[in-house]
């Protein structure tokens, strides 16, 4: 493969901003019913906590339009994740407000913060270049991985890549090999 990959990059002690699709399905108790994609996300994850890098998340689940919607909530996301990952998953009540500055400062390597949903601003589908680099303030690299979206000119795929060196992740990277 002729484009860049976690690999080609040192981790160690970065903070890394990785776009992932963790738009799983949920039942109406917002029970996730088929965690496949976030399965797929692991191996980039966990090469990114084993090289000791402190990982920052994030996603869009559904199609809350803009808008704050507990039903798109990335909460139980982090749940699932926590347990696949064997490891606390730290789960910003925001996306870029109070609650993910707060989290992404604390966090140390080898940890990992879940943002809450892009989504939920109107200026991630329209790939607002400021809420691009705020995005991009909570990383020193970006790592796209989320190959379901990374067609997309969004500010959590396209727009933060303005502002960060940028590479791909295993499954962006598997899947272009296929190719």
């Amino acid at each position: 493969m002729n484009k860049k990959t976690i690999e080609d990059i040192d981790v160690r002690g970065k903070r890394v901003l990785v776009r992932v699709d963790f738009n799983v399905p949920l039942d109406v108790n917002q029970n996730i019913t088929d965690d496949t994609r976030i399965r797929a996300a692991l191996p980039t994850i966990k090469y990114l906590l084993d090289n000791k890098a402190k990982v920052v998340l994030m996603s869009h689940l559904g199609r809350p339009k803009g808008e704050f919607k507990p039903e798109f909530s990335l909460a139980p996301v982090a749940v699932r994740l926590e347990e696949l990952l064997g490891s606390k998953v730290i789960m910003a009540k925001d996306v870029i407000g109070d609650s993910a500055k707060e989290a992404v400062k604390s966090l140390k390597e080898g940890e990992v913060v879940l943002l809450e949903n892009v989504r939920f601003h109107k200026e991630e589908t329209k790939n607002d270049l400021t809420f691009a680099k705020a995005l991009a303030e909570f990383g020193d690299v970006f790592v796209n991985d989320a190959f379901g979206t990374a067609h997309r000119a969004h500010a959590s795929t396209e727009g933060v890549t303005h502002y960060l060196p940028a590479v791909a992740g295993y499954l962006i990277k598997k899947e272009l090999d296929i190719m």
